[in-house]
């Protein structure tokens, strides 16, 4: 498990990480979400090693590896959302050399290389020049090399930036294989709706101070103690929408096409009474299911409207 407890980061009077905590389990798949300047990138420095914090600490299995830099970067791999690839060695020749700064015998490095050049479908550009790769593979070889020393943890800084939609899919492949070789990854990203497909759980971030974290449901409704449900007749809609009247919890009922929405406040108990209430009614239900949060109003709502901060020229 990963904890981070009171972790705070000053350049002088600006504070970029405000006495930040939080815990991810275990192969969890974490967003880290929050415009420009929020800390996000800040805090992935500090756990990766490259930045000192001003105080606080970082326990990997209950041990603070701020204090031992030498297991903090066995235990971490880290994809900065700039990266530098060098552009006159072959692809297999840059993975050698990351290699070599991870003390990883000669005789081990071919076999690791090609099973990572596999998993990040690259083995077909293994004796190419690294500056003849597209974006999207630049950026799958810079995963790779993250992976080079098999580490526990993954902090993947805006990792999907600048990507095509079919590179952002085939990113989005990999980053669920990786979670399940049982991999901790953790991810900040803008690309909110895409985190909410691919998380397990997500932290909002804003001013270095953690807003929220849970999954996209559980932060909806500590916002809101309203739930959408979204309810789909065979036919029928009209006595569908007579009976969702008479019933209590019940707080709007708007009718689309084919399907019924309502906003309804109570627990799972009552929502499941609200099922049989339709069923022993007569009406042929063919989905009845709970709608996802907008991961966008979310971190609007939370940060408010802070997405129009991240023209910041601070990158924190």
């Amino acid at each position: 498990m990963l904890e981070i407890n009171g972790l705070v980061k000053s350049y002088g009077k600006f504070t970029a990480v405000n006495n930040l905590s939080f815990k991810i389990e275990k192969g969890a798949v974490f967003g880290f979400v929050g415009p420009n300047g929020a800390g996000k990138t800040t805090t992935m420095k500090i756990m990766a090693g490259l930045l000192g914090a001003t105080s606080g600490s970082i326990l990997i299995d209950g041990l603070d590896v701020v204090k031992d830099k030498k297991l903090l970067k066995e235990k971490m791999g880290y994809m900065p959302d700039f990266f530098g690839v060098y552009d006159n060695l072959k692809v297999s020749e840059y993975m050698d050399f990351y290699a070599g700064t991870y003390y990883i015998p000669y005789s081990k490095r071919p076999a690791l290389i090609d099973g990572l050049l596999e998993l990040v479908d690259l083995t077909e550009k293994k004796d190419f020049y690294v500056d003849s790769l597209s974006r999207g593979m630049k950026q799958r070889l810079c995963l790779a090399r993250s992976l080079i020393h098999d580490p526990e943890i993954l902090l993947l800084d805006e990792p999907a930036s600048g990507l095509d939609p079919r590179a952002r899919v085939e990113l989005k492949e990999i980053l669920k294989n990786l979670g399940s070789m049982g991999k901790t990854i953790i991810i900040s990203s803008h690309i909110l709706p895409e985190l909410a497909e691919m998380c397990t759980e997500i932290g909002i971030i804003d001013k270095g101070v953690m807003k929220a974290q849970g999954t996209v449901q559980q932060i909806m409704r500590m916002l809101s103690k309203k739930r959408r449900i979204e309810i789909k007749p065979f036919e029928n809609m009209a006595g569908l929408v007579g009976i969702l009247k008479e019933l209590p919890d019940i707080c709007a009922i708007t009718e689309n096409n084919d399907t019924v929405e309502i906003d309804f406040e109570g627990d799972d108990a009552r929502l499941a009474a609200i099922l049989k209430e339709l069923v022993t009614g007569g009406i042929p239900i063919l989905s009845f299911r709970e709608r996802e949060g907008n991961l966008e109003e979310i971190f609007m709502e939370i940060t408010g409207g802070g997405q129009n901060d991240a023209k910041s020229d601070i990158k924190a």
